[in-house]
């Protein structure tokens, strides 16, 4: 079994792109775009949203991505393969999670310490998890368990990568399984995967997958689809689906 690139790397000298799949989220952009860290680029990708994100994303400084395909996983794939930098973290943007939380774990994956670093999320009150989502993600990571040995507790958005080895994982799904396909091949190759506390808000607007019983479940079909349709897997991947590159607008920070 190989692992991405043994090679340590200084924290300080790592480039960082911060993908953030946005449908409708004017309210939250200011919020999250605020706390991306000093020197790390913030790439918002636009998934046909139609309160004006795209545009208020563009004003606050932020690269914007546009993806057609409507899909959690259309939009993130979007963002990877438009990121350039060494290093790439995703963090939802609807104020549920803070990007500067990702702080170490960059520092984890340029030390050489990680290959993929995940937040696992802890409400902060109450209303943050509903408790169908939270029971969506329980069966998932049992799941997982017994598909690859892990024994995480969460498969949460925000996380962190080298962005070569992401592209290398042939990820392929385009709807809420895309997560967990992500890490479902990563172990597949041999990575190493850990976990880190990180806050979790409640969310400014209405989630468009957790949101619901029918959009939990739906989530949950899609992911344990991809359980299923990965379980033959063995060892890296390292192809890289043919994409075409998304239309990138690319912002200057005030």
């Amino acid at each position: 079994m190989t692992t991405p690139s043994a090679t340590p790397r200084e924290p300080g000298a790592a480039s960082v792109d911060v993908v953030l799949p946005c449908l409708d989220e004017a309210d939250a952009l200011p919020w999250v775009l605020e706390r991306i860290p000093p020197g790390w680029r913030a790439l918002v990708v636009d998934n046909g949203s139609t309160d004006g994100s795209a545009r208020i994303a563009h004003a606050l400084g932020a690269t914007v991505v546009h993806e057609e395909r409507r899909g959690f996983g259309a939009a993130c794939h979007a963002g990877l393969t438009a990121a350039t930098a060494d290093i790439v973290c995703f963090c939802d943007c609807d104020a549920s999670l803070d990007p500067g939380d990702l702080v170490p774990f960059v520092r984890r994956i340029a030390a050489d310490e990680a290959d993929l670093v995940l937040g696992r999320r802890r409400p902060q009150t109450r209303g943050a998890w509903p408790p169908h989502a939270r029971a969506g993600n329980l069966a998932l990571t049992r799941l997982l368990r017994r598909r690859t040995g892990l024994r995480l507790h969460d498969l949460g958005p925000l996380r962190a990568a080298r962005r070569e080895e992401l592209l290398a994982l042939g990820l392929t799904d385009r709807r809420s399984g895309y997560p967990l396909q992500m890490v479902v091949r990563a172990a597949d190759a041999g990575w190493r995967i850990t976990e880190y506390d990180v806050p979790y808000r409640p969310r400014t607007g209405a989630s468009k997958v957790t949101g619901t019983w029918r959009g939990t479940w739906q989530a949950v079909r899609d992911m344990s689809r991809v359980l299923a349709e990965d379980g033959g897997t063995s060892g890296p991947v390292t192809r890289e689906e043919p994409v075409d590159r998304p239309h990138v607008r690319k912002g200057t920070r005030p």
